[in-house]
């Protein structure tokens, strides 16, 4: 499968936010205020946007949010492609740790990628997270 990731708009990003991330919310509610603030990349297959997520930086630090994979896709590596792309972008943009709020769901799958816990677990609209971390340098 041949993917192409780019940089993309913030309202490019909602569709999938909704679909993935949050069916029972409307797709309004996917824009986040800080969306202008942030790089938004989406990865490509056959032209269709299948995959998108959102880098926000802060001193030196990225942290990625809203990082969806659609279900057709899911489980054949085009997340660990779009992981490894902002992983690469934030070291190149001179960041030092690159971080998330992890769904319990997907933790394997950035432990997996070399994230480890900084051991913050917390549950937003009954959805369990857990903060995880990668050094950059």
């Amino acid at each position: 499968m041949n993917i192409s990731i780019e940089q993309i708009r913030p309202e490019l990003t909602w569709r999938l936010r909704h679909e993935v991330l949050y069916p029972n919310k409307q797709l309004h509610e996917m824009e986040m205020d800080e969306d202008f603030d942030g790089v938004h990349f989406g990865a490509f297959a056959d032209n269709y946007l299948v995959a998108v997520v959102s880098l926000f930086h802060n001193d030196g630090e990225y942290q990625f949010r809203k990082f969806a994979v659609t279900p057709a896709r899911q489980g054949k590596g085009i997340g660990a492609e779009m992981l490894e792309y902002i992983t690469d972008y934030a070291r190149h943009e001179g960041g030092t740790r690159l971080w998330c709020n992890a769904r319990s769901t997907a933790i394997s799958f950035y432990v997996k990628h070399g994230f480890t816990s900084t051991g913050k677990i917390f549950t937003r609209d009954d959805i369990d997270y857990e903060v995880l971390s990668k050094p950059l340098n």
